[in-house]
């Protein structure tokens, strides 16, 4: 069996037209662009023809956007970066149970550093109820944090109306969009966020290259203190090669906004799998409301981790661990309240712009093979 990659939820190929903008800056364009001679004079302009890049994807300005070293640290920013600008007042920060660790973590280190923190649950389909949001605010609620699409159910929040509710009550709203963006609409305008992190190896970019949308007025205190960089918000020499990488990317995501094609193929790839196995496979995730590259599945009464080792050729996620011969599920599936004999046979198959319904084919005969 030839090799397939189903996992474009954990990182995605650099697409040409990526490699293409970077290639003139591996070989030049080496000047800091922060100097005011000559030779910064390229990497000054590309890196500000790349933020524009950006916000054009989001529809914000140029100057709300500040290049990160990828979504992780975009999360920490947004997070770490509200709370440490409020100094010693009483803080408490609203999130869900389902979020990326790259937003959770920062939450439990505030939580150590005197912090409230409320993580709030979902329904089975992973959807987060608004109202639940609604009763966890306090007078201190300083931020509500909380995901555009999950990474592994790709179940879609309603993060606009939540960012009214945040609105209304004079909290910050941030959204981590690094399975978002470059996939379905992440406008500044449609969502209302005051916060968005992007990860660029999420969207055909390089690894180690993000960006945070940063709304007009919204004060952070870096996380990094230097010479005053990305205009006081985070200090280093900007990389016009990262930058460059992550500016290309948003522009050729601007044709895939829907991925109508790749919808296609995951649907018919749920298709198949009912097909072939009925009763013995199930949904993860909301029917509807959902990425359309994912596909989280789980195979009744089987474990996924066991599958997917005697699939070596097919590169895919599993949601559950294996630890001393017992298996648990991942903390998403727990908290969509997944029962334990469907969850561990949960596999989460992300699809891509390159995608064929001939790969789908073989993954699904490969699966009949073993479970047959």
């Amino acid at each position: 069996m030839k090799q397939i990659y189903l996992d474009y939820n954990a990182s995605t190929p650099i697409d040409p037209a990526v490699a293409a903008a970077m290639s003139p800056f591996i070989e030049g364009g080496y000047g800091n662009p922060s100097s005011g001679h000559w030779a910064a004079a390229l990497a000054k302009e590309a890196l500000e023809e790349a933020r524009s890049k950006v916000a054009d994807l989001l529809g914000c300005g140029s100057d709300e956007i500040v290049f990160t070293s990828g979504g992780s640290e975009a999360n920490n920013l947004a997070v770490k970066g509200l709370f440490f600008r409020r100094g010693n007042r009483p803080s408490h920060v609203i999130t869900s149970q389902i979020e990326h660790p790259a937003a959770l973590e920062p939450c439990h280190f505030l939580q150590r550093l005197g912090a409230d923190v409320t993580y709030v649950g979902v329904d089975g389909s992973g959807l987060l109820d608004p109202d639940d949001i609604r009763n966890a605010i306090r007078p201190d609620t300083f931020l509500i944090s909380v995901m555009h699409a999950n990474n592994e159910v790709g179940t879609i929040q309603p993060i606009a109306e939540i960012a009214t509710l945040a609105r209304n009550h004079g909290i910050a709203m941030h959204t981590d969009a690094a399975q978002s963006v470059g996939k379905i609409s992440a406008r500044i305008a449609d969502l209302g966020v005051d916060l968005l992190s992007i990860a660029g190896h999420k969207m055909y970019a390089p690894k180690g290259i993000g960006a945070l949308y940063v709304r007009r007025g919204t004060e952070l205190e870096p996380l990094i203190h230097g010479a005053g960089h990305e205009s006081g918000r985070r200090a280093g020499t900007e990389s016009a090669l990262m930058a460059v990488a992550l500016g290309a990317a948003c522009d050729v995501a601007q044709s895939w906004i829907g991925m109508p094609d790749v919808m296609r193929c995951r649907d018919y790839f749920w298709d198949r799998l009912r097909d072939e196995f009925g009763p013995g496979v199930a949904l993860n995730g909301h029917p509807t409301l959902r990425l359309p590259n994912t596909l989280n599945v789980s195979f009744v009464n089987r474990v996924g981790a066991d599958l997917l080792r005697c699939m070596p050729a097919v590169a895919a996620s599993t949601g559950s661990a294996c630890h001393a011969g017992e298996v648990t599920l991942s903390p998403v599936l727990t908290a969509m309240g997944i029962a334990p004999d469907v969850g561990t046979g949960a596999i989460r198959f992300s699809l891509g712009r390159s995608t064929t319904m001939e790969e789908i084919d073989e993954v699904v005969c490969e699966l009949v093979r073993m479970l047959a």
